[in-house]
């Protein structure tokens, strides 16, 4: 059986409003006219005026008033996931992607910030400003409730709520790294927010990722056509420098199997008494598969019009 809690399931705590947007600031742009801004005290204002309040939280939403959108991650699907990953079971992942964006002389070439689109809590966006002492890091998210964690997952991470499917709140180039962990990709804006000699990492699940979950929990089940569709998605905008497997099993135990469940999008399609009791029936540690593909991308030029 397992149960929520424990190990990273409080909210952060709390401190003077917006000192982690500081050192993002210059970075952003309003969602509305597309102009500069700049913090006044407990909010961020665009020169047209235009003004959105910091949560006492420390993060600031920036997906214009009236936007339609899900709101992202629930706060028991946010409160999963931070226990899960405290618990340190996808730490090497978390490290490959440091070393890669070090190795990629993200902390020397190109100017800008780190920029996770889709960045949760903001656990694999730490891990790469622990590599890049000269960045700041932006996390964006759709979900306040991840908003939350990210923005005190690092002293240099600014936190902002947007939606990736729409024109992200960022300037134009303001980025050296961007990274794009099992979340959406809208090719166009990761093009846009891009320095032309920064990165894009593309972190996704392989056909056996978390393989021996996905039967007996009821897990969705990763598209078959999914190295296809990000061809698709990010072709027009990107051209492939390297991509490789990571995979490493897991031991997970019943409780650590359960967040696992319930932090991903499945857990909109189950009841939490039926997740619990499929996770009895499995085995006490269950070895679990991790395979994803990390990608690495350079921007193309923009091609003129007409």
């Amino acid at each position: 059986m397992y149960t929520h809690g424990g190990r990273g399931s409080a909210e952060p705590a709390i401190g003077e409003n917006g000192d982690m947007l500081d050192d993002v600031i210059q970075y952003l742009v309003c969602p509305h006219c597309g102009a500069a801004m700049a913090r006044t005290g407990g909010s961020v204002r665009c020169q047209a005026g235009h003004s959105f309040d910091i949560a006492r939280q420390g993060y600031v939403s920036l997906a214009p008033a009236g936007a339609a959108g899900a709101g992202g991650d629930t706060a028991a699907m946010v409160r999963a996931r931070s226990d899960f990953l405290a618990a340190g079971h996808f730490a090497g992942l978390a490290a490959e992607l440091g070393r890669t964006a070090s190795a990629a002389g993200s902390s020397a070439g190109a100017p800008g910030c780190v920029v996770d689109v889709g960045a949760g809590t903001g656990y694999y966006l730490a891990a790469v400003l622990d590599r890049l002492p000269d960045r700041a890091g932006l996390a964006l998210d759709s979900s306040k409730f991840a908003l939350r964690r990210a923005a005190r997952a690092h002293p240099r991470i600014g936190a902002v709520g947007c939606d990736a499917w729409r024109p992200l709140p960022v300037a134009d180039s303001a980025a050296a790294l961007v990274l794009n962990v099992f979340a959406p990709r809208n090719g166009a804006e990761l093009r846009r927010i891009l320095s032309p000699s920064g990165t894009l990492l593309v972190v996704t699940p392989g056909r056996d990722h978390l393989g021996e979950l996905v039967g007996p929990l009821g897990l969705l089940t990763v598209d078959r056509r999914k190295e296809e569709r990000l061809a698709g998605k990010l072709g027009p905008y990107f051209e492939l420098s390297w991509r490789h497997e990571h995979r490493v099993t897991l031991s997970l135990s019943h409780q650590a199997a359960g967040e696992l469940a319930a932090m991903g999008p499945s857990s909109w399609h189950a009841s939490a008494p039926a997740l619990e009791a499929r996770i009895g029936r499995l085995p006490d540690p269950v070895p679990v598969t991790l395979a994803v593909t990390v990608s690495a991308y350079q921007r193309l030029p923009v091609r003129a019009s007409g």
